[in-house]
């Protein structure tokens, strides 16, 4: 372990479309004296607060990374990347911004809500994927020289050795090749070919190539598959959802999604066991109670649909949908409530 409290570093990402350039980030920065945490585990909801909360105290400068894709689920109420950063702007660390794979903060007015809307006023490093290496040289002698305003809070002595096992799990883990940065790559700016203008071929193209180079990124299926759903192509999205689930069954995303279009199918009952899978997984999840008021609905079952768009309603954050706004207030009506 380093020493000088100043050369503590939390880097915070989104796995499913950082977690390569996240690790190549935590590489640099150990191999020049650093002394890092880097989840790499998926959140167990039941360690959040003991463990990860704990470690953006524990050091002095905050980096989260920012892609293509990283922020949209910021809105779900439990979502973990929002809570890391929230956290790391109550305690006042040093938040270094990292943008990645073209990410711009213009494109993503819609999910800087609330305290995230301060990470446009940070001094953000873009990281080039060709040069990279130059990135992190101004990361470590320009932007991790910032004064830390927060008091830093040592490890508790019960978490140190479960703190010390995830850092050796990160350390542990392969050292990140160009191919796989280029993965991500390819996985971003589909992202925003499908988001920023409706591209639906140009974008499953970069999906169907990424997966090529990594046959076992789930998370390439899962937005395939949600380009494959907004074109109206039902079959080939439950394909990719079912090769995304086949991978990571324990991936609540990758349910939700599956929900959605076995409901579009026609097919409510299969909708309902795989939105309730995902709450199963992720119990925070506010996305599936929108399944499942849908279902409810087309089934004229309006209690249990209201019950269910009322949940999601007080789960979400940012601006709540209006579509269900509107429905609960019909459904209110319906039932003289």
């Amino acid at each position: 372990m380093v020493d000088d409290a100043n050369k503590t570093v939390f880097i915070s990402y989104r796995r499913q479309v950082a977690s390569f350039i996240a690790r190549a980030v935590f590489q640099d920065l150990r191999a020049n004296g650093w002394d890092v945490f880097m989840d790499v585990q998926s959140i167990d909801a039941g360690e959040f607060d003991r463990i990860i909360l704990n470690q953006i105290a524990a050091r002095a400068h905050f980096v989260v990374i920012l892609t293509p894709g990283t922020l949209e689920r910021c809105a779900n109420g439990d979502d973990w990347l929002r809570r890391e950063i929230e956290y790391a702007f109550e305690k006042e660390r040093n938040i270094v911004p990292l943008l990645a794979n073209s990410f711009d903060f213009a494109s993503n007015k819609a999910h800087l809500t609330g305290t995230l809307a301060e990470l446009q006023r940070r001094n953000a490093l873009n990281v080039p994927h060709d040069y990279f290496e130059e990135a992190m040289e101004r990361l470590r002698t320009r932007y991790l020289k910032q004064p830390v305003y927060g008091a830093i809070v040592p490890t508790p002595a019960d978490e140190k050795l479960e703190v010390e096992r995830r850092v050796t799990e990160a350390t542990a883990q392969p050292q990140v090749t160009s191919e796989q940065l280029t993965t991500e790559q390819y996985l971003s700016r589909a992202y925003k070919k499908h988001q920023e203008h409706n591209d639906y071929s140009g974008a499953i193209e970069d999906y169907t190539q990424a997966i090529r180079l990594n046959p076992k990124f789930a998370d390439a299926y899962i937005n395939r598959g949600a380009v494959h759903h907004d074109k109206g192509d039902l079959n080939g999205a439950l394909a990719d959802f079912d090769e995304a689930i086949h991978l990571d069954p324990k991936y609540a995303i990758a349910y939700n999604n599956r929900g959605t279009v076995r409901k579009d199918k026609g097919d409510l009952d299969g909708a309902i066991a795989d939105y309730n899978e995902a709450l199963r997984l992720n119990p925070n999840y506010a996305n599936p109670h929108w399944g499942l008021g849908n279902c409810y609905y087309a089934r004229e079952d309006w209690a249990r649909a209201l019950d269910a768009y009322e949940t999601y309603l007080r789960l979400v954050k940012g601006t709540p949908s209006d579509f269900v706004v509107g429905r609960v207030k019909e459904l209110k009506r319906k039932l003289g409530r």
